[in-house]
């Protein structure tokens, strides 16, 4: 998973210097209320489907394209769920980044669930009683998005 091109010229600018990235992820839901998720190629870890906003790209868009090209799953965003701060994360590197997190309750539209690029080792649909293991963010975003309808939750 190398670095978007903008942020490697962003980088040649500001070196390692904290870097605001918007960011964004999907709770994708089937008909049968499955969840989709990928197993990360950076850490093996199972995940929400997120990705990076490229300049001038609109949140929701820019999910349903990071969500197909992550799984080859077309998805459409139904509403936000919640937005927050992540970071700062520092990478081995020595590049700092904060990131503005928005999530999506997302629907399945089409297409079936497969490996469509190297940011995943493995993707598919999980009933909610028998998630793996992920982090508690996501589990807190799924809940979020799980729940009747809500105001958008601002994460402190």
């Amino acid at each position: 998973m190398a670095a978007p091109e903008f942020i490697l010229k962003i980088r040649e600018k500001i070196g390692h210097d904290p870097l605001w990235i918007p960011a964004v992820r999907g709770v994708v839901v089937n008909d049968d209320g499955h969840i989709l998720l990928g197993q990360r190629a950076d850490n093996g870890r199972w995940a929400l489907i997120s990705g990076l906003l490229d300049p001038g790209e609109h949140p929701g868009p820019g999910l349903v394209r990071e969500i197909f090209e992550e799984t080859a799953v077309v998805a459409e965003t139904e509403r936000m769920v919640s937005v927050g701060v992540s970071g700062p994360v520092t990478f081995p590197n020595g590049d700092v980044c904060d990131f503005l997190d928005i999530v999506f309750r997302c629907r399945h539209v089409s297409g079936e669930p497969r490996v469509n690029d190297d940011e995943s080792l493995a993707v598919g649909w999980f009933p909610i009683d028998g998630l793996p293991d992920i982090r508690p963010r996501d589990r807190e975003s799924i809940e979020r998005a799980l729940a009747p309808h809500d105001a958008v939750h601002y994460e402190p």
